[in-house]
């Protein structure tokens, strides 16, 4: 069995797997989980494990449905009422040529937002959701969204590109792709894997604790190159 399906099945069971970007792009490990799986104690583990943004990744066809924008676009087309955003348009990323991040929600039935039981809620929630309204037309989608989700709050969306790996090859879109290869709600939950010494664990530290914790790691060209195997 290839790594790409150890992980594949290791999503399915509702476990964690390490993925590491490249070299050439973040060189970071993130630690991800299938939201519909995700529970307090993943949330825990994310934060004590991994101490990076604790965050959701999700398909481009739930954005668009929910009409979930880009920041980046967003602070874009507010600049000219509001010049602070348009000063801070995210134009020179080191690592790529544009952020995947959306809207910050938390559920309407969290208290701040931000324990790990709210967090889980959260996301939890929010996988369901992109199920429920997947056959629904986008008013209604928006609607339902709305009435179960407030923004600003405590979990970043990330949106995946739209041709996926075609297009972009963070670790948004390799999250998203895994769960699309093992059949799962196309929503992930992550978290960056921080290092002792103020930088990103180094990989193969990543891929140590990975063994002693008996999970699965991999590197995005494993996922780039099945992904475009079992997209033909």
């Amino acid at each position: 069995m290839s790594t790409t399906q150890e992980a594949i099945e290791s999503l399915r069971k509702g476990h964690f797997i390490l993925i590491y970007d490249n070299e050439s792009r973040e060189s970071e490990t993130d630690l991800v989980i299938a939201s519909q799986f995700v529970t307090s104690e993943s949330i825990k583990r994310m934060r004590k494990d991994g101490g990076g943004l604790i965050f959701l990744m999700i398909s481009n066809p739930i954005a668009q449905k929910l009409q979930l924008p880009f920041l980046s676009d967003l602070f874009s087309d507010v600049g000219a009422q509001y010049p602070v955003l348009k000063a801070l348009v995210p134009n020179d990323i080191p690592y790529d040529t544009k952020s995947s991040f959306s809207l910050y929600i938390n559920h309407r039935k969290t208290f701040t937002g931000i324990t790990d039981n709210d967090r889980c809620l959260t996301m939890k929630k929010f996988s369901e959701l992109t199920t429920a309204i997947k056959n629904k037309d986008g008013t209604e989608a928006i609607k339902e969204f709305g009435e179960e989700f407030r923004s600003p709050g405590h979990i970043p969306i990330c949106v995946a590109s739209e041709k996926l790996l075609n297009e972009r090859k963070g670790h948004t879109e390799l999250v998203v792709s895994l769960l699309e290869m093992a059949g799962l709600t196309p929503v992930g939950s992550g978290c960056e894997i921080m290092g002792e010494h103020g930088k990103a664990l180094p990989k193969e530290d990543a891929r140590k604790y990975a063994e002693k914790n008996n999970l699965v790691f991999l590197e995005g060209n494993d996922i780039i190159k099945a992904w475009k195997k079992w997209s033909k």
